[in-house]
């Protein structure tokens, strides 16, 4: 067997792990194929002298290929789905299967990429590396060009905003859940009924100018009226979960995976009495995400 083949069947023993390393760092299936590809170009290159631990390298190396391309996404200001006009996913962009890209965002967390994706290159490396993956924090050093601690403070940081909670109290927190739950259950069942039920008689919709076509209302008022725009949501509503919007509990939308559009709510008297419809980049990019731990 040659050395090309040795390095091969190596690879590909540890392709799947080199996947999820990837995927959880990039937020993206086909920007993860494109790291592990590069992570192979690179071993087929170089070969495995000197290489001690070679899953251990592959690691390493995809998790740099990914770092270099959080800071290109970030110096380009570059978000691939928040850049489009919102709407239900229907086919591929770039190739990959929209299916398949949506079972890898439910493996993580829909929410929880949301909330990577708002953190700094060094911060979402330090966090998957070790929270997800359990490297030590002196290979994540050599990775993020930190010392060992400064590596450890990325990573406590990065927890403490993904774990992050606002000051609301959890007993409102619960009850917001449960109505920001029967929202997204009625938007995906067309249960107009239902709809109305979580809705304040008065409340208000406003939408940014990215959340919906030209011409279209930018505030909707009355229940019925709301209700109704929330029906042509169900199609983005499976992609969709509650997270915390800016310290209270509203609904993500990233299909798949990647943050698309926003919805933060205000509650009045057991009842959503405004929704607010967030779909531009540099709105979405503004907004204090977190995962629920309820």
């Amino acid at each position: 067997m040659s050395e090309n083949d040795w390095l091969a069947g190596q690879f590909e023993q540890n392709r799947p792990h080199l996947q999820a390393v990837a995927y959880r760092m990039l937020g993206s299936a086909a920007e993860a194929d494109d790291a592990v590809q590069e992570a192979w170009l690179r071993l087929s290159r170089s070969g495995r002298d000197g290489v001690q631990n070679l899953a251990g390298w592959l690691t390493t190396t995809v998790a740099r290929v990914c770092l270099d391309m959080l800071r290109s996404r970030r110096t380009r200001r570059e978000e691939p789905l928040t850049a489009r006009t919102p709407g239900p996913t229907v086919g591929s962009v770039d190739g990959t299967d929209p299916e398949q890209e949506a079972l890898l965002a439910d493996s993580v967390g829909v929410a929880l990429l949301v909330v990577l994706d708002t953190l700094r290159p060094a911060e979402r490396a330090a966090f998957v590396l070790h929270d997800m993956f359990d490297l030590p924090f002196e290979d994540i050093a050599s990775i993020v060009g930190r010392t060992p601690n400064a590596a450890r403070l990325l990573a406590s940081r990065a927890r403490r905003r993904v774990r992050g909670a606002g000051p609301v109290s959890e007993a409102d927190l619960a009850r917001q859940r449960q109505l920001a739950d029967a929202f997204l259950a009625a938007s995906r069942h067309g249960d107009f009924g239902a709809l109305i039920a979580v809705l304040d008689p008065e409340v208000i919709l406003h939408a940014d100018a990215s959340a919906g076509p030209a011409g279209s209302p930018r505030e909707v008022r009355g229940a019925p009226l709301v209700a109704r725009g929330a029906l042509a949501f169900a199609e983005r509503a499976r992609f969709a979960q509650p997270a915390l919007v800016n310290g209270a509990v509203g609904i993500v939308a990233a299909p798949p995976g990647r943050l698309f559009v926003v919805l933060g709510f205000t509650y009045k008297q057991e009842r959503i009495s405004a929704i607010d419809v967030i779909a531009d980049p540099e709105r979405l990019r503004e907004l204090d995400l977190a995962t629920l731990s309820f």
